[in-house]
């Protein structure tokens, strides 16, 4: 007599995982992750975070930058412009001057060339960081500064200078240009705005 095999019960993909957007990175986060890094040496990780954080670009984007996307005759630029390949539009981004110190620092440091990728890869087979190495990274930093890591990913870089624009000056387009975010609407959703302003008044009322 044969022998059925018994069915495997089906385990949903997200079964122990956060899903949904990812958390920007609080002040005082941010704060903490970069004077972690500056205390390590972490030369590479510390021009990475902060570039992440001032350019707002998507992990792919961010990842294939060029040390000519960033600097003009050996000196870092003030502000870029990149061509997204999501969208296939340019966004502009300013470079603060604490991330202008981090990117020189670390070009001195790895050497790279003028027409080489900013963030080259450990990997022999990859000429760049890729989006997976860098989601790790991400991911170590927040679980160093203490904070769940399930609860972060490589938007919450993307989301993190931005959802600070807005809460500064509730300038939906300004952020939008920032994101380089073709509809107004794609900004709203991806803030998470409505949810967090409606939460904001409920807190201010009491019961």
């Amino acid at each position: 007599m044969a022998i059925l095999d018994t069915p495997q019960p089906h385990e949903p993909w997200n079964k122990g995982k956060l899903i949904g957007q990812k958390a920007p990175l609080k002040l005082k986060d941010i704060w903490a992750i970069r004077i972690r890094l500056q205390l390590g040496h972490k030369i590479r990780d510390l021009a990475l975070f902060n570039l992440a954080i001032d350019s707002k670009l998507r992990a792919c984007d961010l990842a294939k930058l060029r040390v000519s996307d960033v600097a003009h005759d050996g000196q870092i630029a003030s502000r870029a412009l990149v061509m997204q390949q999501k969208t296939g539009r340019p966004v502009q981004f300013e470079i603060t001057q604490l991330t202008r110190e981090a990117v020189q620092a670390w070009i001195t440091y790895a050497d790279v060339k003028t027409s080489g990728f900013l963030f080259t890869s450990r990997v022999s087979d990859s000429p760049h960081l890729s989006t997976r190495q860098y989601a790790r990274i991400v991911h170590r930093w927040v679980e160093k500064a203490g904070l769940e890591s399930g609860s972060y990913g490589t938007h919450t870089m993307r989301r993190t200078k931005a959802s600070l624009i807005y809460r500064r000056t509730r300038n939906l387009r300004a952020v939008q240009l920032l994101l380089g975010h073709t509809k107004l609407e794609g900004t709203v959703r991806y803030l998470g705005i409505e949810v967090d302003d409606a939460l904001e008044i409920a807190e201010q009322r009491d019961v």
